[in-house]
């Protein structure tokens, strides 16, 4: 697991609870897998909805990757710190599209 940062970024109570949401109904999903596989289920119907998970999870991701883009990356770019923001985000990126 890559190393942890202790920044912080500041979000709004919609934007917390928008995502909060999200992560929830994900994590709903999550145990609903877990009982489909519990319950001897079809294989095709367990991927179906670990696919399902994934695209939920690349939603949430890409959600993050805006809010940094246009608000960390651009203040790191009006402080003089640009180049060190984009390297951090190019290493995101490439975690974040691996398969």
């Amino acid at each position: 697991m890559p190393e942890q940062s202790n920044k912080s970024t500041q979000r709004s109570t919609k934007e917390k609870d928008q995502l909060m949401g999200r992560l929830k109904r994900i994590e709903g999903q999550v145990r609903g897998i877990q009982n489909m596989v519990d319950n001897d289920r079809y294989c095709i119907d367990i991927l179906t909805q670990i696919s399902a998970i994934n695209a939920a999870m690349n939603k949430v991701g890409l959600q993050l990757l805006e809010k940094h883009t246009r608000h960390c990356v651009t203040d790191a770019l009006k402080d003089g710190d640009g180049e060190e923001a984009i390297q951090e985000l190019m290493d995101v990126f490439k975690r974040f599209t691996k398969a």
